[in-house]
């Protein structure tokens, strides 16, 4: 299995054409989990766009399995292996729980199914409940496990714990750590939890302004808070270059 399964080098990417972030180049690789953390309007939603051809690229380069992604359609760069959770969840209340991990599948796979339900128990016995019906962590992991029926090689979630209670998000966080190791995914994680987020990531990436501040261990960055809360909150130090922690 390669090193990096996705890459992005430099990347600058925006809207009509005026960049929302600009330099950013972070990697993942198999079961690794990278924290893509910073305030409100930081760039991080526009850079996981990005990824996925959902915003048009105005510089750099996003590499999957160290192939140029290019100019491939969001459709061509999910059949690539890079999915995308929204901060919306991306479900139809409408539909039943059956109903969208269907719609899900490209194809028949009973095995798959299973070993997917097999993460998120509970939706076993959500089988013909709607949506709409659902409380927030049961749509956040019928999100998730519509991503999973088609192989993900890197899952990339953005606001998992938007809208649920800080008791759901400290059981949801730690199953995802556990599925990026088991299942050798790469996990790309925009989180308002900067202690959770961090508690389960490799890496930390922190934003502000459209660029990458600071870099390094989750772990180093725990230790550091205040190096980390002066990132995140554009301390003077941070204005013109980019930070790192190794670890």
């Amino acid at each position: 299995m390669p090193d990096t399964l996705l890459e992005t080098e430099d990347l600058a990417a925006g809207y009509n054409g005026v960049p929302a972030i600009r330099g950013l180049s972070l990697s993942v690789g198999p079961g690794e989990v990278v924290a893509l953390l910073g305030p409100n309007g930081a760039g991080k939603t526009t850079s996981l766009l990005a990824m996925v051809g959902l915003v048009p690229l105005l510089g750099g380069e996003v590499r999957v399995l160290g192939a140029p992604l290019g100019r491939r359609k969001p459709h061509q760069i999910a059949r690539s292996g890079v999915l995308l959770v929204p901060d919306d969840r991306g479900i139809f209340y409408g539909l039943t729980v059956r109903e969208h991990l269907r719609l899900a599948g490209r194809k028949a796979d009973p095995e798959r199914e299973a070993q997917v339900l097999d993460r998120f128990p509970v939706l076993r016995n959500l089988d013909s409940r709607r949506a709409g019906l659902m409380s927030g962590g049961e749509q956040q992991m019928l999100a998730i496990a519509k991503a999973l029926l088609a192989r993900p090689k890197v899952l990339i979630i953005d606001e998992m714990s938007l809208g649920l209670a800080p008791k759901i998000v400290q059981e949801m966080l730690p199953a995802i750590r556990d599925l990026a190791k088991e299942d050798g995914i790469g996990l790309v994680l925009v989180e308002q939890h900067i202690e959770l987020a961090l508690s389960i990531a490799d890496r930390g990436v922190i934003l502000n302004h459209g660029r990458v501040v600071l870099t390094g261990a989750a772990g180093d960055l725990l230790r550091d808070r205040h190096l980390v809360e002066a990132a995140y909150f554009g301390a003077d130090q941070f204005a013109d270059t980019e930070g790192t922690l190794a670890g």
